[in-house]
């Protein structure tokens, strides 16, 4: 059975940083791509970044560009969201997702329905 758990969210100021975690279990996790991504309240899930199975390749969105550092240790089994400089926006919950497909990347990796895996979530609150 595989479990996806997230971890790391909190509240914090308006530029600050959180760091979170995703830990995932039950699966060949070094053999697939992982993604975040978030919601808002009232708002549609968006992608936040994604990272390929081997960490050769990282992607974000523009809202996160230049603030967000997506990376992998595939020795624990476990994907991280390093969030520097959060804004009032950045406010959602945050979701760890594992892709469907092994060793394989294309261009839907911002696509929410690529990942096969979701966990649970945690809230990331930045006041202004």
């Amino acid at each position: 059975q595989v479990q996806v758990v997230e971890s790391g969210g909190g509240l914090v100021q308006t530029g600050g940083s959180l760091r979170l975690s995703c830990a995932a279990s039950g699966r060949s996790f070094s053999k697939y791509d992982m993604g975040w991504f978030r919601q808002a309240p009232g708002k549609d899930r968006d992608f936040v970044s994604g990272i390929t199975w081997n960490g050769m390749m990282t992607f974000y969105a523009d809202t996160v560009k230049g603030r967000f550092t997506i990376s992998r240790d595939n020795a624990k089994n476990t994907v991280y969201l390093q969030m520097n400089s959060l804004i009032p926006e950045d406010t959602a919950v945050y979701y760890c997702a594992i892709r469907g497909v092994p060793y394989y990347t294309d261009s839907y990796y911002s696509a929410g329905d690529q990942y096969a895996y979701w966990g649970q979530g945690t809230q990331v609150t930045v006041s202004s």
